[in-house]
């Protein structure tokens, strides 16, 4: 059965959906088309349904005679994803995307409203504040079982999670990407990333912005995708009679579809200055031992 050799262990909007994307264009890798299998980081709250090895392993099957690899954004986060996945493959290849820890957190605030399970405070600034109440177990909303998604400087909290990485698996191990660069020259990061993996880097394919900031048209139809009343669960066993998996299949496929009708892209409006210079001046501390760590000055995240 085949296992996977490398992951993409975060940050969250640090670029990894494109990355997986484009490393799966290359004719000898594999990354399976289901987004975020999660299995590694059984402390956090995820959305994933992977029961045992066998199911997670199953996401591999069609990578035969590649290079087979996965990325979960929240395993960089994890406490425990570094050394289950060490105790998985030894020998295993990480890749981490890290970016400017504001704006990420501000496109993570984004994406947490989007989502629709967790975040109710549609000011980031009031969402950060909100964070110590939080982590007491106040002013969660009713709709989020996993307050620690909530918790956003636990996101962003670098130099730890990196140094976990580099303890658990050595630096030779581990392939770090910064956001600016990715942005900047994406062919080289991407060629960079080829030659970590030890696969052919003059491999060419385009590359084309994902992500984007995304909302809801309607917040009621949202949840109803989201989280389906049991009566209508129960009504298509009788409406669509076919076996479970191919039930599944077709109700996925239709909430796809609901999905995308009920979104819509929008620019998010610009970060208030004097907000990004406070949570600059409270991150720098962070960003000057990551930088420390890795070998490369960051303290630009710091200015800009």
């Amino acid at each position: 059965m085949k296992q996977p050799s490398f992951f993409i262990v975060g940050a969250p909007k640090s670029g990894t959906t494109s990355l997986c994307k484009y490393l799966n264009r290359h004719p000898d890798i594999f990354v399976p088309r289901h987004k975020e299998l999660n299995y590694f980081d059984t402390d956090l709250p995820t959305t994933s349904k992977i029961k045992d090895l066998a199911q997670y392993l199953s996401f591999f099957d069609e990578g035969q005679g590649k290079t087979c690899g996965e990325g979960s954004p929240s395993y960089l986060r994890s406490k425990i994803a570094f050394q289950a996945i060490k105790d998985f493959n030894p020998e295993a290849k990480i890749i981490i995307m890290l970016r400017e820890p504001v704006s990420l957190l501000y496109s993570f605030h984004s994406q947490l409203l989007f989502n629709g399970d967790s975040e109710e405070i549609q000011d980031f600034k009031l969402a950060l504040e909100a964070e110590s109440d939080r982590r007491q177990g106040k002013r969660i909303p009713k709709k989020c079982t996993h307050p620690a998604k909530l918790f956003y400087r636990d996101v962003v909290k670098f130099a730890e999670q990196v140094e976990n990485y580099f303890n658990s698996f050595g630096k030779e191990q581990v392939h770090i990407i910064i956001f600016n660069d990715f942005q900047r020259d994406t062919n080289k990061v991407y060629r960079d990333t080829l030659e970590f993996l030890g696969v052919d880097p003059e491999f060419q394919t385009e590359y084309n912005k994902k992500n984007v900031n995304k909302k809801v048209r309607n917040v009621a139809l949202q949840n109803l995708v989201k989280h389906p009343p049991a009566k209508i669960l129960e009504m298509g066993k009788f409406l669509i009679p076919l076996p479970s998996s191919q039930r599944r299949a077709i109700l996925e496929a239709l909430k796809n579809k609901l999905r995308s009708f009920n979104t819509k892209t929008t620019e998010r409006p610009p970060l208030d200055p004097e907000l990004r210079r406070s949570l600059q001046t409270e991150f720098a501390p962070e960003i000057e031992r990551l930088s420390n760590l890795i070998g490369r000055d960051l303290t630009f995240w710091s200015r800009n």
